[in-house]
């Protein structure tokens, strides 16, 4: 039986401030260095085979501070990147509201097969979380592998191995280093626990992509 640890980045001065990242690049705050560290302490102590990462920082940092506790060194892969919001990325939902109502309109209406303007659908997202999966699937039988991403790809492997639609992603509450846990079982892929955040004392918690 595989079973998948998946945990989303810190967060970032971006997270604060509601803006979409996307791909973009950013750091983690303060704050999300520390909720970092505290994923890693409420991970110390499980049995971790290997340590995926998406190579954007962010979600590289996280990975980092987890498998500092673990002898297991982190595989950076950019399929695990966070949805590709193009021109959007950087703008809050009301700027993007503003600025490109139609596009955004239309967006809404597919988001499954439509691409913000010089980004991606989530159907195309899905096509590079799956040949991941599939290639841990067949390298990790019978073992337990973390994966530290974004919100978007989180949702989106939830709704993969679940058998939810694409666009059923956003009814998937994922906040900064939430534990979402998996076992894919003979009789299929079971759901343990989501959005695990028992690690951060503050209760803070941060939705935005």
């Amino acid at each position: 039986m595989l079973r998948l640890l998946l945990v989303r980045h810190g967060e970032t001065a971006w997270n604060a401030t509601g803006r979409f990242q996307g791909q973009m690049d950013t750091d983690l705050n303060g704050a999300g260095g520390r909720q970092a560290v505290a994923v890693a302490e409420r991970l110390a102590s499980e049995e971790v085979h290997a340590i995926y990462a998406s190579d954007l920082r962010r979600a590289c940092d996280t990975a980092a501070a987890i498998a500092a506790r673990h002898q297991v060194a982190v595989q950076a892969d950019p399929r695990l990147r966070e949805i590709n919001f193009g021109a959007w990325q950087g703008l809050t939902y009301a700027q993007m509201q503003e600025q490109d109502p139609e596009g955004l309109a239309a967006w809404n209406a597919d988001r499954e097969n439509r691409c913000p303007p010089g980004g991606e659908s989530l159907s195309q997202v899905a096509q590079r979380l799956s040949s991941l999966l599939d290639e841990i699937r067949l390298r990790y039988v019978d073992q337990t592998v973390v994966l530290v991403s974004h919100g978007g790809t989180v949702r989106l492997v939830l709704c993969l191995l679940l058998g939810h639609p694409l666009p059923a992603y956003w009814q998937f509450e994922v906040d900064n280093t939430a534990i979402a846990e998996i076992e894919l079982q003979d009789r299929g892929p079971v759901l343990i626990r989501w959005n695990d955040i028992h690690h951060l004392t503050d209760g803070h918690r941060q939705t935005v992509f």
